[in-house]
C-alpha cells in the first residue's frame, strides 16, 4: 500500500508529559532540529498526564530532604528500583516544579506565598504539589501553550504501529497510521523517542483513557528491546464504581485519603486496621489496594462489588473547597462526596514495568530513548502516587536533551523495504480475517481473563490459566474481520488496541508466574511472603525469533543505598551513564 514519507531528527511518540517535555527540551537544546511530535489523540490534551490528580512529588521544603524522597521511593519499591534512575528521579523533580512555573503554571500557595505541598501515602514528608486535585491539566495546558509558539510539528490522530530498524542495528523511526484517513505514514528519524505511556485497558476495571493499550511497550518488545519488571502493574486502591457508566474505574485521588479519607466495607468496619495498623489509609497503594480487593472478594464488599470511600467527616465546606474536581466527578456518578460514602474498587492504574534504559533515557538499540510508563526501574515493585509525574517530566526532559545532541552524529535515516513492508502487513491483517469473532468482544474477555486470573491476587494455577487464555483469544482475534474501509475505522483501531493488549498481557503473566514471591504490587496467594534472598532481582524479558520470549534475571545493584538486613554491596555493582551534553 502506498504510504506517504516524512524525514525529521527527532521523532516522538507520545503527546503526553514524557513526549512534550522531550520536545521541549529538544528544541531548546537543538532550535533547528526538525522535531515531531506524534500522538493516537490530540497531543496534549490525551495521555495519562493530562488525567493526574494528586500532584508532583518534589523537595521544597527545608525540612525535608531529597535522601528522604528517594528512601521513601525504594521503600515504596519493595527495593526493586533501579536506584540511579530513582536518584535522577527525585534529584531533578524540583528543578522542573521550577520550569514549570516558569511556563505559567500556577500550583496551589500556602498562605505566606509559598507553594503548597500535600499529605500522600507512602511518604515521610508532605511533598506533593498540586493545582486543586486537577494538576494534569494545569500542567499539559502550559505546556502545549509554549510548544505551539515553537516550531515543532504535532501530529494528532497519528498511532505508532511498529518501530523501523536502521541499516546499523538501531532505530530509523516509525510506521504511522493516520487514524481518521487510514494512511500510511513513513515518519523516518535520526532519534525516535518512544513515549506512549502504558496498557491499563487491559483490564476490565481500569483508570485511564481507552487508548492506553500498550502500544510503545508492544512495539519495543517486536523491535527486540529488553523489558523489565513487567509483572509489576499497580491497582489504584480508590477507582470509582458507578455500574455501566463510563466512570467506572476513574480515580478518586490519593489526596483524599491523606487528608484523611477513611475505608469502610459494607459492614462499617474501617478495614485498613487489619492490613496495617500503622499507616491505616495512608499504606502505600499496593497494600491498600490489596486490602479492597480481599475485602469485596470475601463477601465483605457491598452489593455491586465495591468498598466506601468516607470524606464526610472532615466537613462539607472543605471538601469542596479541596477537591472540586473529585466532588464534580462524584456528582456526575449521583454521589455527594462531600456529604456521603463513595462506593470504589480498585482499578488498574499503571504499569512499573518497561523498557530497559539508562539514565539519558538510552535503550539497547542505537537512536531509540525511551521515556514515561514505557519505560520500567524508576518505581521498582510499586509507584508512590504523585512520582508519576515527576518520572514523566524528568526523564522526558532527558530523553529531549540527549535525542538532540546524539541526532547531530546519527546518520540520515534509512529502512529497509522488507521491514516497512512487514509493519504495514502486520496493520493490514485485520482486513484478511475471516470468522464471526468481534474486536470488541475479545478485548472485554481479555479485561476479564486478566482481572480474574492476572490482577490483584495471583497464583501459579490462575497464571497458566491465564496464558491458555491468551493463546485462545490470540486465535479468536485472528477471526475477527473488520470493515473494508480504513476512514475512521474503529472497530480496525480496536484490534489493533487489542493485539497489543495480548502481546503485554503475555509479558505481564509469563513475569508474574515466574516469580514466585510477593513482592510491591505483585501478591502471589501461593507465595505471599517476599523472599529477599532469591529474589531481590529484576525479570528481564526479550523478544526471540518466531515472537518467542526470553526470561532471566539480574540482581538488583545497590548502587547508592543497601536494603535493610542485606549485606553492604549487595548486587553487582551499577554504573551511570555520562551526560550527552
Amino acid at each position: 500500500m502506498e504510504a506517504t514519507t516524512l524525514t525529521c531528527d527527532v521523532l516522538i511518540l507520545g503527546g503526553g508529559g514524557a513526549g512534550l517535555f522531550a520536545a521541549l527540551h529538544a528544541w531548546q537544546r537543538q532550535p533547528r532540529l526538525h522535531i515531531v511530535v506524534a500522538a493516537k489523540g490530540i497531543v496534549g490534551q490525551s495521555g495519562c498526564t493530562r488525567m493526574v490528580q494528586g500532584g508532583f512529588n518534589a523537595v521544597l521544603d527545608p525540612a525535608d530532604s531529597l535522601e528522604a524522597h528517594f528512601l521513601d521511593t525504594l521503600q515504596g519499591g519493595a527495593w526493586l528500583n533501579d536506584q540511579e534512575l530513582a536518584w535522577v528521579m527525585v534529584q531533578e523533580a524540583p528543578q522542573r516544579i521550577a520550569e514549570l512555573e516558569s511556563l505559567g503554571c500556577f500550583f496551589d500557595r500556602r498562605p505566606d506565598g509559598r507553594i503548597a505541598q500535600k499529605p500522600f501515602a507512602g511518604q515521610s514528608f508532605h511533598r506533593t504539589v498540586h493545582r486543586g486535585d486537577l494538576t494534569g491539566i494545569e500542567v499539559m495546558t502550559r505546556l502545549k501553550e509554549r510548544l505551539l509558539g515553537t516550531p515543532v510539528t504535532f501530529l494528532d490522530d497519528h498511532r505508532a504501529l511498529d518501530l523501523l530498524p536502521a541499516p546499523d542495528g538501531g532505530c530509523a523511526g516509525a510506521l504511522l497510521l493516520n487514524t481518521r484517513t487510514g494512511r500510511f505514514l513513513v515518519a523516518l528519524a535520526r532519534m525516535t523517542i518512544v513515549a506512549t505511556g502504558g496498557g491499563a485497558r487491559m483490564y476490565r476495571i481500569a483508570a485511564p483513557s481507552l487508548e492506553k493499550s500498550g502500544d510503545g511497550m508492544a512495539m519495543l518488545w517486536r523491535a527486540g528491546v529488553v523489558l523489565r519488571d513487567m509483572e509489576m502493574f499497580q491497582f489504584h486502591p480508590t477507582g470509582l464504581v458507578a455500574g455501566p457508566s463510563v466512570l467506572t474505574g476513574a480515580v478518586l485521588e490519593e489526596g483524599l485519603r491523606g487528608a484523611g479519607g477513611r475505608l469502610y466495607n459494607a459492614r462499617g468496619e474501617r478495614f485498613m486496621a487489619r492490613y496495617d495498623p500503622q499507616r491505616l489509609e495512608r499504606s502505600t497503594r499496593d497494600v491498600v489496594a490489596r486490602a479492597c480487593y480481599l475485602e469485596i472478594l470475601e463477601g465483605r464488599g457491598t452489593p455491586e462489588g465495591a468498598v466506601l470511600l468516607d470524606v464526610s467527616h472532615l466537613g462539607a465546606e472543605f471538601v469542596e473547597r479541596a477537591f472540586p474536581g473529585m466532588v464534580r466527578r462524584c456528582r456526575e456518578a449521583g454521589y455527594d462526596l462531600a456529604r456521603e460514602p463513595v462506593p470504589v474498587s480498585p482499578t488498574a492504574h499503571f504499569h512499573m514495568g518497561g523498557a530497559r534504559i539508562d539514565p539519558w533515557c538510552r535503550t539497547s538499540l542505537p537512536g531509540l530513548l525511551v521515556a514515561g510508563e514505557d519505560a520500567g526501574g524508576v518505581h521498582g515493585a510499586n509507584r508512590l502516587g504523585g512520582n508519576g509525574i515527576a518520572e514523566s517530566t524528568v526523564f522526558g526532559g532527558r530523553a529531549g536533551q540527549c535525542a538532540a545532541e546524539e541526532a547531530l552524529s546519527r546518520p540520515p535515516p534509512a529502512t529497509s523495504p522488507a521491514a516497512l513492508q512487514e509493519a504495514i502487513t502486520r496493520a493490514l491483517a485485520p482486513f484478511s480475517c475471516h470468522g464471526s469473532h468481534s474486536p470488541f468482544a475479545v478485548r472485554r474477555a481479555l479485561q476479564d481473563l486478566l482481572w480474574e486470573k492476572g490482577g490483584l491476587v495471583r497464583t501459579a494455577r490462575g497464571l497458566q490459566e491465564a496464558l491458555e487464555g491468551l493463546d485462545a483469544l490470540a486465535e479468536r482475534l485472528r477471526h475477527a474481520p473488520v470493515p473494508h474501509h480504513r476512514e475512521v475505522n474503529l472497530a480496525w483501531q480496536a484490534w489493533l488496541d487489542t493485539a497489543n493488549m495480548l502481546t503485554v498481557a503475555r509479558l505481564l503473566v509469563e513475569s508474574a508466574l515466574l516469580r514466585t514471591e510477593s513482592r510491591g504490587s505483585h501478591y502471589r496467594a501461593d507465595f505471599p511472603e517476599p523472599n529477599d534472598r532469591e529474589w531481590l532481582r529484576t525479570i528481564c524479558v526479550q523478544r526471540m525469533e518466531g515472537d518467542a520470549s526470553r526470561l532471566w534475571t539480574e540482581p538488583v545493584p545497590f548502587t547508592r543505598v543497601t536494603p535493610p538486613g542485606m549485606t553492604p554491596g549487595g548486587g553487582h555493582p551499577g554504573t551511570s551513564a555520562p551526560s550527552p551534553c
